[in-house]
């Protein structure tokens, strides 16, 4: 029976990729939003409730009690992620989307919110990264190096993005999902946010980061020479896994970090969120969401 459902689904996702482009309005974890047809995310939170709302709890939980959140959303995609945290909490969001193809449906889901601020443009860490092309399937976007322009938007350094948004400068939360490049990015925006010491939310995926060309390992050892200290793990259906330190999470890592295996086959990564050592509220949320130890 679970085969003949997953068969079902796969034949569905052929067809429906067939029409990527084609615009439908479905209700998500209680928000409506806009999506290409072809897009997973309303599959995979109706066969796991618990999808995507570590995120949104831990926006919840970090809240302020006399102002509005300040989020922001790297890879915003259609703007999934904003919207739900605009559902649960008080907040202000800039998110940051690369993709010409998600840009519509961003704009179509937020553009018209006060509370949001949509940077059109590819985040990177220095001036001098090549041009990139969008690789695309079922609701997400990855990043290739190309030679010629690519199809993305023109790129934007971490420091000119603070520069350029003033009103973010207390900048809280942070959260990031890239398909592989997490890991040198979002060093780079707590860097350039350093005073603000925001709690960061980010996809950790050893495979595709070293498709991108990166280290998986060294965002740990970035992290801890910024101050970061703590992390929660979730499992990549939203379920918490555990907590660990920058300095102890690079040994329990070995179950994702499967050199060789292909963006295309079943993946295993984690979602994690990092707090500086500082930050008590911060912590006091990750015990919140994530209180026992990784036992990996």
């Amino acid at each position: 029976m679970q085969l003949a459902k997953i068969a079902r689904r796969r034949v569905g996702w052929f067809v429906r990729d067939r029409f990527s482009d084609h615009h439908v309005r479905r209700d998500v974890q209680g928000v409506s939003m806009v999506l290409p047809w072809s897009h997973r995310l309303p599959d995979y939170a109706a066969a796991n409730p618990a999808y995507g709302q570590n995120l949104v709890e831990l926006a919840r939980l970090l809240a302020p009690p006399d102002g509005p959140l300040t989020v922001l959303d790297v890879g915003a995609n259609v703007g999934d992620s904003a919207l739900q945290i605009l559902h649960a909490t008080d907040a202000r969001v800039m998110c940051v989307e690369g993709d010409p193809a998600y840009l519509d449906f961003l704009r179509l889901n937020v553009g018209d919110d006060s509370r949001v601020s949509i940077v059109e443009g590819l985040l990177a860490v220095g001036e001098d990264e090549t041009a990139s092309t969008a690789v695309r399937s079922g609701g997400t976007t990855r990043f290739v190096h190309s030679v010629g322009d690519g199809d993305s938007m023109p790129t934007v350094t971490t420091t000119e993005l603070r520069k350029a948004n003033p009103d973010f400068d207390d900048l809280r939360l942070v959260k990031s999902d890239t398909d592989g490049y997490d890991v040198p990015l979002i060093p780079a925006v707590a860097a350039a946010w350093g005073e603000a010491r925001p709690v960061l939310f980010f996809e950790y995926d050893p495979g595709l980061t070293r498709i991108a060309g990166h280290d998986p390992d060294r965002v740990w050892t970035d992290l801890a020479s910024l101050g970061y200290r703590d992390v929660a793990v979730w499992d990549n259906g939203g379920q918490p896994l555990g907590r660990a330190t920058t300095s102890e999470i690079q040994s329990k890592t070995a179950a994702l970090d499967v050199p060789g295996r292909l963006w295309s086959q079943a993946r295993t990564y984690w979602d994690v969120a990092v707090v500086h050592e500082d930050d008590a509220a911060g912590s006091a949320a990750l015990d919140a969401l994530v209180p026992s130890s990784l036992t990996l």
